[in-house]
């Protein structure tokens, strides 16, 4: 089969590889039908990802059809519609078992997919941990309304849920590329007064106003002023940074009005400064870490629900045969580009 595959520190490359085939009672085999590009894929290749282990297929956010499964699995069946977690977790340690499945001490577990084992962007993928790690698709929602739950999607409802957003608050989310955008359509389902997204690209801010017209958007040169002319408290109550450049961690806790929840949800290519001293008295909250990926099925219902929609964010589609021009589009980011897709036919 085709796999899109991390050879070395820079280089990707489109090989032929063996199907994977069952090595646990507790795996499935699932057919791929559709992937999608992130730039943790990115990040693996420019060297930023350093338990990535070369010679891996890429790939850890994707849809598919359930090949074959193992002996333990009873959840999921042969001929399943499903998408895939981007983290593998046992379900049975102790983090597990409080919903910080990121944290699996499994050797499998947490971002295992694309990273230390095979992953989906390939014809088909490996899923250890399957009866936690894949969830059913309901009928009446389409592989490319599914496809973002495993990973952006299930990352913007988890940075959503434990920034505790309450219905008077003004929410800061900094970033709006895909991860950004998901988190904004998982705000909103919090219903709070005002948010309010920042971006350094014109035509993602023009993508909010079109899509959420009531959602105020801002330039980073103005993020100061603007957060605080339009919140209650000298600042935003709860700010999400989704970004992850050089200057917006220190742009997310500034934003802030003291007492705030600063929610890190970006990953950075480079050490963040803490300036205590600078920011004594503000009394912050920061939530950092990787997304606790546990409420897939949650999140499937809400797309089934019409609550959640991200299909627009899927703005271009290439063939597996054709990944390496999906790769550079992402990367250059030009031609509008915020997710890229990559069919299996």
């Amino acid at each position: 089969m085709l796999a899109y595959t991390y050879i070395e520190r820079g280089k990707f490359a489109l090989i032929e590889k063996e199907k994977p085939t069952i090595l646990d009672a507790r795996d499935a085999i699932v057919r791929v039908t559709l992937a999608s590009i992130c730039s943790s894929d990115l990040h693996i290749k420019h060297g930023s990802v350093p338990r990535a282990v070369p010679g891996i297929t890429v790939g850890h956010e994707m849809v598919g059809i359930v090949e074959a499964t193992g002996s333990a699995i009873t959840n999921i069946k042969p001929g399943d519609r499903v998408t895939v977690n981007v983290e593998t977790f046992c379900g049975e340690c102790f983090f597990c078992k409080h919903g910080w499945v990121n944290n699996c001490v499994d050797r499998n577990g947490g971002w295992a997919l694309g990273c230390r084992i095979d992953g989906g962007q390939a014809e088909y993928v490996r899923v250890p941990y399957a009866d936690t790690g894949l969830d059913k698709i309901p009928d009446g929602v389409t592989d490319l309304q599914a496809l973002l739950v495993g990973d952006v999607l299930a990352t913007g409802y988890w940075a959503a849920k434990i920034s505790e957003i309450k219905k008077d608050d003004t929410v800061l989310i900094i970033g709006a590329g895909p991860t950004g955008l998901c988190t904004l359509q998982c705000v909103r389902l919090h219903n709070p007064k005002r948010v309010i997204v920042c971006d350094i690209d014109e035509s993602r801010l023009a993508f909010v106003h079109k899509h959420y017209p009531d959602v105020l958007t801002v330039l980073p040169e103005n993020i100061g002023d603007f957060v605080r002319a339009h919140s209650d408290h000298g600042g935003a109550d709860a700010v999400l940074e989704v970004a992850g450049s050089k200057e917006t961690f220190q742009m997310a806790w500034k934003c802030a009005r003291p007492n705030a929840i600063v929610t890190v949800v970006a990953l950075y290519d480079a050490p963040q400064i803490l300036p205590l001293p600078d920011m004594y008295g503000k009394n912050l909250v920061f939530k950092t870490g990787g997304v606790d990926g546990c409420n897939c099925k949650e999140i499937l219902n809400l797309i089934a629900a019409g609550k959640l929609d991200t299909t627009p964010l899927i703005t271009h589609t290439y063939p597996l045969k054709d990944i390496v021009s999906g790769y550079e589009l992402f990367e250059q980011r030009r031609d509008n580009v915020i997710k890229v897709a990559v069919t299996m036919s």
